[in-house]
């Protein structure tokens, strides 16, 4: 089922998602929704808090050569914590939950995550660079983070002044 992804600046996206305990149905029927709004929005990453539900869980299916996903290549992490990271690159990042906006954000170049899959069972992933970059960005969705908040100041207010101006003219029908 494609659910709503909640957007900028709802209230809901800045706070903190708890642990997973349950590792049941409804889980696997979240992470499953969660793919399928994934690939119906076009992204390769989605937090449970952006389809409003406040549980420490993500998903990342990076496209191939072709530009396409493959459900195999699917990644679940569930309650996933950065143990170790290292360098730093920057990438022009976009959200689902901030759409039609991107922007360069520095990250960890390197990372090793421990995370548990579905059933609970804990692994270990090492990711560089879209992976790495992927796995920061929706781990601080987690944290009630957006990628906006890591922008420049001066940045970050041309970007508040330019969303206001875009979200006024939705209301009146015009197109900026």
């Amino acid at each position: 089922m494609i659910r709503e992804v909640i957007t900028y600046p709802d209230k809901r996206l800045f706070l903190r998602s708890s642990e997973v305990e349950k590792f049941d149905e409804e889980l696997h029927r979240l992470l499953d929704d969660m793919y399928e709004t994934m690939i119906a929005k076009n992204g390769i990453g989605l937090a449970a808090i952006q389809v409003a539900v406040p549980l420490r869980a993500l998903i990342i299916n990076l496209p191939d050569e072709e530009g396409k996903q493959h459900k195999e290549d699917l990644l679940e992490l569930i309650n996933p914590v950065i143990v170790e990271k290292r360098g730093s690159q920057v990438y022009t990042e976009g959200c689902l939950s901030v759409p039609e906006y991107y922007d360069d954000v520095e990250r960890a170049e390197w990372v090793r995550v421990e995370y548990q899959d579905r059933h609970g069972n804990k692994n270990i992933l090492e990711a560089d660079g879209l992976l790495a970059v992927a796995v920061q960005h929706e781990m601080d969705h987690l944290d009630g983070h957006l990628f906006i908040e890591k922008l420049p100041y001066l940045k970050r207010k041309k970007f508040e002044k330019e969303w206001k101006k875009r979200k006024k003219s939705q209301k009146s029908g015009i197109k900026v």
